[in-house]
Formats: C-alpha cells, structure tokens, sequence
C-alpha cells in the first residue's frame, strides 16, 4: 500500500498534515499552491526520458552485437564448429591410413607396376557382359577416328581460310568442266570429221588406180570431194 503524502491534506492527519492545514486555513497557503507543488519538475522527466533512451540504445548494441557474432559464427561454421572439425578430422585420418597402406605396400606396388599388362582380366558379372562388349565397340571406335577428330579441331582456327580456299577450288574446277566440255565437242567433231574423210579416201584411190572400170554413162565424182580431202589433211 502506497505511504500516504504529507502534502494531501485529506491524508492520514500527521503533523505535516495539521500544518498546512492550518497554513491554509490562515490563508498563508492556497490549495493551489499546494497542488503545483506535487507536480515533478520537467528537468526529472526529461531525465528520465534520457535514462530511458540510453538504456534502449545499449541494448540494441547489444543485439546488434549479438547478431554479428552469429553471422560470423555462420560463416565460419565449417572451420570451427566441432560437427565440421570432426568429419575432416576423420577423412584426414581416412587418408593418413591409406597413405600408410601404400608406403607398406610400396615394394609390391611398384612390382606390379614393372609388370606388363598381359594375361590380365577383370571379374565382371555375367548380366554386364553384354554391355560391356558395347562399350569396347565404341572404344574402338573411339580410337580408330581419334586422329580424324583431333585434325578436325586443329583445323578449326584455320576454317575461315580453309572455305576460302575451298571455294577458290570450286570456281577452278567449274572453269576446267566448262573447257572440258568444249574439248570433248571439238574432239566430236574432229572424229565425225575423220569419219568423212575415210570414206572418201577408198573412192579417190579407186578413180586414180581404176579409171578404165568406170562406166562412161557414170559421171566422175565432183572436184570438190578433193579439195575437201586436201583441206582435212591440211587441218
């Protein structure tokens, strides 16, 4: 139970009380004065106001600062946290047995590594078989086209001038078909010429050696069929 204030004079009577009532009822004293009197001065509230702020301030610090300690606990959470440290605690001592198992084992390693790889087999199960003839087809594959494959992509930085080259080429060879085209009809017409000129041949020789058999009603034959053997063998 809140202590009764000296300055209410409806309080508990004490002798406070009994003076400023007779304080006020000499008249020295208003009521009025006596109510502002019980009013706390600003200055108390302002600093009140400034205790509450600054404890507001250090404890958002605080939470500040405790949210920086879990983000780098985060960040580093691999590195220190005792789950993490453990499993690579354990794959390095995973490593450290097989490293010790191969400097045990090293003068039969390297035996073994000396040895040819002949008469060597590996026990596969009976339902990979057939896969695995599939995988040494296209092994074999593999190897026969890897040079064909490893000039195309040495040719790849030379490609522009590659199909330059390439189409040079193209324009060349359609000149040499169109020549080639006009020499095979000149060399048809040199061989219809020749036919010609050997059937005409027999008959000159026949006029020149056996003038005699000719009928006198046949006429000789024309001049001209001369003139154009002539002209042939000149050609």
């Amino acid at each position: 139970m809140a202590a009764a204030s000296p300055w209410d004079a409806a309080s508990a009577p004490n002798a406070a009380g009994l003076l400023l009532g007779h304080f006020v009822a000499s008249g020295i004293v208003t009521q009025e004065m006596l109510n502002i009197s019980k009013k706390s001065a600003p200055c108390f509230v302002n600093f009140s106001r400034l205790q509450h702020i600054t404890n507001m301030q250090a404890e958002i610090n605080e939470k500040n600062l405790e949210i920086e300690l879990l983000k780098l606990e985060k960040d580093t959470a691999d590195i220190v946290h005792p789950s993490f440290l453990a499993q690579k605690c354990q794959t390095l001592q995973s490593m450290n047995n097989h490293l010790e198992a191969v400097l045990k084992e090293k003068r039969s390693l390297r035996q073994r590594l000396l040895k040819p790889m002949c008469q060597e087999h590996l026990p596969i199960e009976a339902s990979y078989h057939s896969y695995l003839v599939h995988l040494l087809q296209l092994a074999v594959t593999f190897i026969e086209r890897l040079e064909t494959h490893l000039e195309t992509i040495r040719n790849i930085p030379h490609l522009d001038e590659n199909v330059k080259k390439m189409s040079k080429a193209l324009a060349e060879m359609d000149i040499l078909v169109s020549k080639t085209e006009e020499l095979a009809e000149n060399i048809l017409k040199w061989r219809e010429q020749q036919k010609e000129v050997s059937s005409c041949i027999p008959k000159i020789l026949a006029e020149e050696n056996f003038p005699h058999q000719q009928d006198a009603t046949t006429p000789p034959l024309p001049l001209t069929s001369k003139v154009n053997v002539q002209n042939v063998n000149a050609k």
